[in-house]
């Protein structure tokens, strides 16, 4: 019973060793390929319920896996669209089939590393047939509620549909003083226009007009102004809206806005400081300032001074490039200097990434051995950042593999003298009845 247990052990030996050497083959063959996680095989014994007399081998046990959780190191590149996580997780992909199926009949795969090029419909694709996978941002570049725990709200990545692009201004601030001087008995400055161009929602350049009328009074200072708003798009002779305001003149908050009061198509909001008005285009917001702050407008003894006037939007531009920053934000960038939030890209984390089931073209699919999927927003939590114009290198390398090479070349031989022994054993126990 002992020489049949020695001939089994050796021949699950020369199996074992066999398997070795497939992942060595594996991870040899794929040192140059980006994104590889190399393979390896865990040995273990296993032991037969032994008798005093006699002694049986049980051999060895094999189990081969990939090493999804090693990192490898990351190089650049000149493509914004390369991208790699820099750490531990990896970015959710899909195959052909799955770009033009519904979310919930997908098939995702996550993927460590890819050189992503725009295909003939402008969807994002590596040359193996992985199309990258995002949450889709609104006009605001936000991108809301999605679901973590699996794919449902992603799709699939493109920028077609970003070649043009044009913003409307939905939001202005203005920070500007008004001079104090204009607001005393005798004063004869007049009105002051202050032109603010806005881009309307087909991406034209428009201009937006504030007329600051000082109130004089007989004897003293008011610290009133009446300001029109006229909108040049439409009939730029009609106030769209009307401000009164008030401007403070004690020790403490001197030159500060006091009071603001809107009318004939405007409305004030004192907690946020925003004056609500209706453009051609549509509604817009223009922050001037919070009653007892600095910020916005004051009335200080100094010249009339637009020092700050700033406003969202942007005209009419043609897509120059995308780029990925280190949050997963996949913004367009257009000739106008406009940036566009198009995307964001999450990084896939598993408890076990060890027990990912490996796929074509480095990518790898949620089993039951890897738990359950979850989505992060890249670098937060237990995952790296998003790296464009970055590539991660295999993790192979070939000096421990050619010694792994050289271990399992004995070790077979080994398996395989055992047989041999074994077999001249058995031939002298033959021999024995002759």
């Amino acid at each position: 019973m002992s020489i049949s247990s020695s001939l089994n052990a050796a021949v699950m030996g020369l199996n074992a060793n066999a398997t070795r050497l497939s992942t060595i083959s594996d991870n040899i063959a794929n040192s140059e390929t980006f994104g590889y996680k190399r393979s390896d095989v865990a040995f273990s014994s296993m032991v037969l319920e032994q008798r005093t007399s006699a002694y049986s081998a049980g051999g060895v046990r094999v189990d081969s896996f990939k090493d999804v959780s090693a990192i490898g190191s990351l190089i650049s590149t000149g493509n914004a669209t390369d991208l790699a996580v820099a750490g531990r997780g990896l970015v959710p992909v899909t195959d052909t089939q799955g770009v033009n199926t519904p979310a919930t009949e997908r098939a995702l795969q996550l993927l460590p590393t890819g050189s992503f090029t725009a295909d003939q419909n402008g969807n994002l694709r590596t040359a193996s047939g992985m199309f990258l996978l995002g949450w889709p941002a609104n006009s605001a570049g936000e991108i809301g509620n999605v679901s973590r725990n699996s794919g449902t709200n992603l799709e699939p990545v493109n920028i077609a549909a970003s070649q043009f692009t044009a913003s409307p201004t939905a939001n202005i601030e203005i920070g500007i003083n008004l001079p104090a001087d204009a607001t005393e008995a005798g004063a004869t400055t007049g009105a002051y226009t202050l032109p603010i161009e806005y881009y309307d929602n087909l991406g034209r350049a428009q201009s937006l007009r504030m007329e600051f009328t000082p109130n004089v009074p007989a004897t003293g200072a008011s610290n009133t102004w009446q300001v029109q708003l006229f909108d040049d798009a439409g009939d730029p002779t009609t106030s769209i809206g009307q401000l009164d305001l008030t401007f403070s003149d004690t020790v403490a908050t001197g030159g500060r806005l006091d009071t603001a009061a809107a009318s004939a198509g405007a409305t004030y909001d004192a907690t946020t400081g925003r004056v609500s008005v209706n453009l051609v285009h549509g509604p817009v917001e223009i922050f001037i300032g919070r009653p007892g702050e600095l910020e916005g407008m004051t009335q200080l003894a100094a010249p009339f001074s637009p020092t700050a006037v700033t406003k969202d939007g942007s005209p009419i531009g043609d897509l120059q490039s995308v780029e990925i920053d280190e949050r997963g934000f996949l913004q367009a960038i257009y000739d106008t200097g406009f940036r566009r939030t198009l995307y964001q890209i999450p990084v896939g984390d598993v408890p076990n990434l060890d027990g990912l089931q490996a796929l074509d073209g480095q990518a790898y699919s949620v089993s039951g051995d890897s738990g359950s999927l979850y989505l992060w927003d890249a670098g937060t939590g237990p995952v790296g950042q998003i790296s464009g114009f970055a590539l991660m290198e295999s993790t192979t390398d070939i000096a421990a593999e050619l010694t792994d090479l050289i271990e399992t070349q004995r070790a077979y031989s080994s398996s395989a003298k055992i047989v041999q022994t074994v077999d001249e054993m058995l031939q002298e126990t033959t021999n024995l009845k002759r």
